[in-house]
């Protein structure tokens, strides 16, 4: 059963409405990633995405709301493009690389990234634990199944999960943010040995 998107109030949104209040959330990733919370504003958030001001109140109420909105919106979509690239893997090892290579290529094409989530952690701090918690439960679900099918070693999946989120999440840090926007190919093999010291079964 597919999920039912609502407006203010809890109305159920036509598909027309729909569209336009994912408009107004991918222009409320824009105005976050280049302002930050504090800067920005509705004003800001509808005019990039093109609509009147009123018609931001009738998807949502606040511009707090919005920004938790964008939150879990941008946990959705990232979890989709590690699942996505991790799926043409043949092993969970190639599949462990492949999401991570999901990862980073989202990161570069969503620069607001970074600000928008580490922001959350004191705008809306309920919503930062949310994703990652997210991210953590499902990772570690998939990491339990393997280690079940005697692919991986005799690991922690809920360590193992934690540990690796935290080396890609810096990686992407250093190289998408702080250099040239990319993840450099010896960076992604160097993560792949990494990945291969932590989960690959001995012997």
């Amino acid at each position: 059963m597919s999920e039912v998107i609502t407006g203010a109030g809890g109305r159920a949104l036509s598909p027309k409405g729909v569209e336009t209040r994912q408009r107004l959330v991918d222009a409320a990733e824009r105005v976050f990633g280049d302002l930050g919370y504090y800067d920005a504003s509705i004003v800001k958030i509808t005019e990039a995405a093109g609509v009147g001001q009123g018609t931001f109140y009738l998807y949502f109420q606040s511009k707090h709301e919005i920004f938790d909105e964008l939150v879990r919106d941008l946990n959705r979509r990232i979890r989709h493009a590690m699942t996505e690239s991790a799926s043409k893997g043949t092993t969970r090892l190639e599949q462990e690389l492949l999401g991570f290579r999901g990862y980073f290529d989202f990161a570069a094409r969503h620069p607001g990234l970074y600000r928008i989530i580490r922001q959350s952690a004191f705008v809306s701090p309920d919503a930062f634990k949310w994703h990652y918690d997210r991210v953590s439960e499902r990772y570690a679900a998939a990491l339990r199944d393997a280690v079940d099918r005697h692919e991986l070693g005799p690991i922690d999946p809920e360590v193992a999960a934690w540990a690796l989120m935290a080396v890609g999440e810096t990686i992407g840090l250093r190289w998408i943010v702080w250099g040239d926007g990319d993840v450099p190919e010896h960076v992604v093999e160097e993560l792949g040995r990494i990945i291969r010291a932590v989960l690959e079964p001995a012997g």
